[in-house]
């Protein structure tokens, strides 16, 4: 199977739209989306309700994954951190890791015609 790399981003829920236009604006199509929570360095932070002080631990996050032939991963990586970049702690990350086998499920193809 030629090399395919497979993306994961996590992200700011608020700059999903920015980040999913960006990767169509390079030609990348076909990527999953999971709401999730967590923290970094930042550790959460704490908040006032209704005089009581609490901490938040895990923030809302958004992860993207998507999977892309070898040659447009470093464009795909870019165009994940232009968008995604607001400057602040928090912004997220991006992980990059090798898939040994993509099939389509409806037709069986494999490798990058499954992609």
């Amino acid at each position: 199977m030629d090399p395919v790399k497979k993306i994961e981003a996590i992200i700011k829920p608020f700059k999903l739209d920015d980040v999913k236009d960006a990767l169509q604006d390079i030609g990348l199509q076909g990527i999953t989306v999971i709401e999730a929570r967590g923290f970094g360095r930042q550790r959460g932070h704490t908040e006032l309700y209704r005089g009581a002080e609490y901490v938040v631990d895990f923030l809302p996050k958004v992860k993207i994954e998507l999977v892309v032939d070898d040659p447009l991963v470093e464009r795909a990586v870019e165009a994940i951190q232009q968008a995604a970049n607001t400057g602040r702690i928090g912004d997220g990350k991006i992980f990059i890791s090798e898939v040994e086998e993509a099939i389509r499920i409806r037709t069986g193809e494999r490798g990058p015609e499954a992609i």
